[in-house]
């Protein structure tokens, strides 16, 4: 006999038929004239991770809310991740009340906001970023996946079909949008701690949301400290390895003393790893690989991680 019982599965079924935690992050886009509104989300995603030309996140939302019609408008926004004190996720709430404009709610905001790092650097007219928040992903909206540049903004009473698959007004009231990121930025502490090396106490206070669950209020959890839980060493050996090497390329091979430098790799990275090699061995003219070699590509890529 089963352990569950069964749920009706309604609208909105992230809030109101599972307890299901997300982060908690305050949008910034460009209105018309020029000004910079936010707007909290907590449906918010990495999209395109690996293997493309570009990395992306996926942010759902209502299609006639400010954010929306401003990516319509300009495709522009920034990802801002807020900590976890009370009286942050106070103000996200605030900003939260569906129908409020930029001009009206703007004005009582407590954010701090500074200009965007892409528009000092480029000159670039983009959305500002909270100078309050631990990280912020600045993002432009991919408009040509799903032939969702045809869209437009200004149905603030719902959107007629035909609908798009995944990207651009999916639906009457909602819509999808794939976001490159253009730039990843983050407060020195913790950015240093990525590029040292993570410890326990390194990672930032970042809540956990569960949204709007009682007609009431919303519900959100602060960070706690984290436990490190170690991985498995599963070590290859060194004839799997060397099988996958001795077919990767024609002309570039590898010594055993440099193949013993991956046998940790998961299975499913290890053509990427040799792949890269493969890579920095033709363009340095090197036809067989040797343990060397593989400590130079090695600090090659520590080199390319702290920029």
């Amino acid at each position: 006999m089963s352990s569950y019982e069964d749920l009706r599965i309604v609208d909105n079924f992230y809030q109101t038929s599972l307890f299901f935690p997300m982060p908690t992050v305050v949008i910034s886009t460009l209105c018309e004239d020029g000004s910079t509104t936010l707007g909290p989300y907590s449906l918010v995603q990495p999209y395109y991770v690996a293997g493309k030309d570009f990395y992306a996140m996926l942010l759902c939302c209502r299609n006639s809310s400010n954010t929306a019609q401003n990516i319509l408008k300009n495709g522009k926004c920034a990802l801002n991740f807020v900590d976890d004190r009370p009286s942050t996720f106070k103000e996200c709430v605030k900003l939260s009340w569906p129908g409020d404009r930029p001009a009206d709610k703007m004005p009582k905001c407590d954010f701090r906001l500074e200009k965007s790092l892409i528009e000092e650097t480029t000159g670039e007219k983009r959305p500002m970023v909270l100078s309050d928040a631990i990280q912020a992903i600045e993002c432009t909206w991919v408009r040509e996946l799903d032939g969702a540049d045809k869209d437009l903004p200004g149905c603030l009473d719902g959107y007629e079909g035909p609908y798009h698959d995944f990207n651009g007004i999916t639906s009457k009231f909602g819509a999808h949008f794939i976001l490159r990121i253009d730039r990843i930025l983050m407060k020195k502490k913790y950015r240093d701690a990525i590029i040292n090396g993570v410890k326990a106490g390194d990672f930032p206070p970042l809540p956990v949301d569960y949204g709007y669950r009682d007609s009431k209020n919303f519900w959100f959890h602060r960070k706690r400290r984290l436990h490190a839980e170690l991985l498995p060493v599963r070590k290859q050996s060194l004839e799997s390895v060397r099988y996958a090497a001795d077919r990767a390329d024609d002309t570039v091979k590898f010594t055993d003393e440099a193949l013993m430098m991956i046998l940790n790799v998961p299975r499913v990275f290890l053509s990427t790893v040799l792949r890269g090699c493969i890579s920095w061995a033709k363009e340095n003219g090197v036809t067989l690989v040797t343990a060397e070699h593989m400590k130079i590509i090695n600090d090659k890529r520590s080199k390319e991680k702290k920029k």
